[in-house]
């Protein structure tokens, strides 16, 4: 908690550091958005999370949760990514549990979570190698050198997705609970082991379904090259439209940064000061690249303090049921 909180701090710094020194320049230009802009961008972020949600339904087994259900876990999950310092971590695990506070059994909530996220890492490779490749033909990189930029970071991160594949699949939860297991009680310990066996018996039966597998990645890729559409439609309202690949190039590296600062509260501070060196990329001011970056805070506020608020009200009434459970006769 205490290095979340330092990293928490240091964000906060870069970020501030970032405002002072473009001045009133982004402000100015994120005035801009005020109003009916703003509104469109946060309208615009449905197209991707319909699609992520659908790449979370997919692997559902029949007869188990709506699209409804799938739809409010993933924007509370969402919420708690954005939001909260341990949002990375914690966000999968409130998906998870909303989907099973909805009726799905909750280790087949936690595998499913844990398929569609490990799925989700592996579009967003792809969708980085679009990304490196748009790099290489903007700056006109020479082929062969863009070639081995692109497999050694492509390879990097593959390499890091089947660790954690492998992982899943060798016991990645009864081994994570043996390490803790020393400050647990035997009892506990004995029920959450139960509990981890029954998350990898259905990890396994998921990746055992090809065809829902499949299904999954690509509507996970198909929901990362939608958040394209939300870089073209904002700089187009702040006046600085660009084309498509250009706005594929500032989403998929930024996206990647973000993913690669998951250790920093909401990426905050790197993610901004990412997009304000891609977008120098492809042309534009400085100050452009963090009216883009605040616009995509104020959207994740927007979007995610009712997440939280309802994520909130939703523990608090299981608490209250929990407790006149334990009362009744």
């Amino acid at each position: 908690m205490k290095r979340a909180r330092a990293l928490l701090g240091l964000g906060l710094i870069l970020l501030v550091v970032l405002l002072v020194r473009q001045g009133w320049a982004a402000w100015l230009e994120l005035a801009r958005l005020a109003g009916l802009g703003l509104v469109l961008v946060v309208l615009f972020h449905g197209v991707p999370l319909l699609i992520d949600t659908a790449a979370l339904r997919v692997l559902s087994k029949r007869g188990h949760g709506s699209m409804r259900d799938a739809l409010v876990a993933r924007w509370a999950g969402e919420s708690a990514n954005s939001l909260l310092p341990a949002g990375q971590i914690g966000g999968p695990l409130l998906m998870a549990r909303e989907l099973a506070r909805r009726g799905t059994p909750p280790g087949e909530a936690l595998a499913w979570v844990t398929v569609a996220l490990t799925l989700q890492t592996l579009a967003l490779l792809a969708f980085m190698l679009f990304g490196l490749a748009a790099v290489a033909a903007r700056v006109g990189v020479e082929p062969g050198a863009a070639r081995s930029a692109i497999l050694v970071s492509g390879g990097v991160l593959a390499f890091l997705i089947l660790v954690f594949y492998g992982a899943q699949r060798r016991g990645l939860f009864s081994r994570a609970l043996r390490l803790v297991g020393r400050w647990l009680n035997p009892d506990d310990h004995a029920r959450w082991m139960g509990h981890a066996e029954a998350v990898e018996q259905e990890l396994a039966d998921t990746y055992k379904r090809g065809g829902a597998v499949a299904a999954s990645f690509a509507l996970s890729l198909l929901g990362w090259i939608a958040g394209t559409g939300e870089v073209y439609l904002t700089l187009r309202l702040l006046g600085h439209p660009v084309g498509w690949d250009a706005a594929l190039l500032i989403e998929s590296l930024g996206q990647t940064i973000r993913s690669a600062a998951f250790a920093v509260p909401a990426a905050l501070g790197v993610q901004d000061g990412g997009y304000l060196l891609l977008t120098s990329l492809v042309g534009l001011p400085a100050s452009t690249g963090l009216a883009l970056a605040l616009t995509k805070r104020a959207r994740e506020l927007i979007l995610g303090a009712p997440g939280l608020w309802y994520l909130h009200l939703a523990e608090r009434r299981a608490g209250t049921a929990s407790r006149a459970d334990s009362i009744a006769p």
